[in-house]
């Protein structure tokens, strides 16, 4: 944790479709349009500080509208090339309020308010909630067959339930509208639950998946 950063009331926001981004989550992006260099170039000359916004499709006014909560980044790694365009990896750091666009040129400009997390229930609670939300996600992963490797195990050791919560809504979260919500719930439990339920429905889907396909390879499903 960067406990000395100052987090300014105006931040470059950078919005992408169908995405997420949450507090202590890596996102690697790559830096191609012209404004994103511009603005790539400005943070790297003062605080490496950004914030990255889902586009909202509820909204129809106005370009790339983007959501209400976002989430406040800081540049950890960044790679240019000479043609201008950059490699880079930016950490999550807070959630963040858009309070108002200040202007889009040359590129967006927003004031933000930082948002704090809430426990929302006794601490022994949430550690249980979250110790049974990493068996839900391991035991996805075995019905699944998808890998462990060592983002898997780093996200699923971290102790602390509500950056445990949130790194697994980014990283195991397929759902790109609940991630959202997840993002805008301030209480930990809360989260803890929602992410517990769609996992569970994860879970089940494979189950039916399994049973129905019985031992068929996947492209040779419907001639079951």
């Amino acid at each position: 944790m960067d406990t000395e950063i100052v987090i300014p009331e105006e931040l470059p926001l950078m919005t992408l479709p169908r995405l997420a981004f949450f507090p202590q989550a890596m996102l690697p992006l790559h830096i191609f349009e012209p404004r994103y260099r511009e603005m790539l170039r400005d943070v790297l000359a003062s605080n490496r500080l950004f914030a990255v916004a889902g586009l909202d499709p509820r909204q129809s006014v106005g370009v790339e509208p983007p959501h209400r909560i976002a989430t406040l980044g800081i540049v950890r790694a960044c790679q240019e090339s000479q043609d201008g365009t950059a490699n880079l990896l930016l950490q999550g750091l807070s959630r963040v309020e858009i309070q108002d666009i200040l202007r889009d040129t040359p590129y967006r400009t927003v004031r933000i308010r930082a948002l704090s997390s809430e426990p929302g229930a006794d601490p022994d609670e949430n550690l249980k909630l979250r110790a049974r939300l990493s068996q839900l996600i391991a035991t996805r992963l075995r019905l699944s067959g998808e890998p462990t490797n060592q983002l898997t195990r780093f996200s699923t050791s971290v102790e602390d339930p509500a950056t445990f919560v949130d790194l697994a809504a980014f990283n195991f979260c397929e759902n790109v509208r609940l991630k959202q919500k997840l993002l805008e719930t301030l209480n930990v439990h809360s989260r803890l639950e929602l992410l517990s339920a769609e996992i569970r429905a994860n879970i089940e889907l494979i189950k039916l998946r399994h049973k129905l396909q019985g031992g068929l390879a996947d492209d040779g499903i419907a001639n079951n």
